[in-house]
Parts: C-alpha cells; structure tokens; sequence
C-alpha cells in the first residue's frame, strides 16, 4: 500500500468519525429542542389578560395587540382619536408579547405615556412628549417568564 492510498483512508475514517459525532450531537440537540418545543407549544396556548393605560394630551391614535393573530404574529388593532385616559383590559395568547403604542404630534406639544400591568402589578411603562411624540410600551409574555 502506497502512501497516497493509506492517507485517503485515514481521512476517510476522519470523516466518518467527525460525521458520527455530528449526527451524534445533532440527535441529542433535537431531543433537547423537543423539550423546548413542547413547552413552547404548551405556553402558546395558555391565555392571559393584560391592560393598557394610556394618558396624555394630543394623542391621535393608539395601536395595540389585541388578541388577534398567532402568537408570533400578533394582528395589531387601532383606536383613533381616543379619549383619555384611555384604558383596555385583553386576553392574549401564550407568547404574544403586549404591547400598546401611543403617537401623538401637535405643533404646541404633546404628551402621551402608556403603561401594561398584569395581574395588578405594572410589567412596563413610558412615556414622551414634544412635537410628535410615542410612547411605545412593548413587554415580555409573562407565561414565558
């Protein structure tokens, strides 16, 4: 056996080695992803309810996740012209994040500040103002926390 012939075997024994390991890490990596997927799937069917605050002057519209859509693609709702304060209590899907987001612009000022609470307790608040203002208040699902 010339060398040429004995170094192509041993890569190819290489090969296959590093192959078996790959296949190897990648089955265990898809049973721990499964654990990860099952929750993750068990999480997007459980609902929760949030509610929104927004408070301010000049506020012109409120955009905000209602409920609708997938979890990962929440559909976003409108609300023009509120009145303020303005408050909504929705029920959200597992890991849909809420998130309401308040604009506002007037050429003597505005205001606007939003807040989410979640089971009495405040989970993310903000606020703006100036010529156009946002307050966008966008929190992590608490199922997933």
């Amino acid at each position: 056996m010339n060398r040429n012939t004995r170094t192509k075997g041993t890569n190819r024994t290489v090969r296959a080695a590093v192959c078996a390991i790959a296949v190897t890490g990648l089955t265990l990596g898809l049973s721990a992803c499964s654990d990860a997927v099952d929750a993750v799937d068990k999480a997007t069917n459980e609902t929760y309810e949030v509610t929104y605050e927004v408070t301010g002057k000049n506020v012109d519209s409120i955009d905000f996740h209602g409920g609708g859509g997938k979890a990962t693609e929440p559909e976003i709702e409108t609300v023009q012209k509120p009145t303020l304060p303005w408050k909504k209590t929705v029920t959200l899907r597992g890991i849909m994040p809420p998130a309401v987001m308040p604009a506002a612009a007037d050429i003597t000022g505005s205001e606007v500040s939003c807040r989410i609470t979640y089971k009495g307790k405040v989970i993310k608040e903000h606020k703006g103002e100036g010529l156009a203002a946002a307050a966008g208040c966008i929190a992590v699902s608490p199922i997933v926390e």
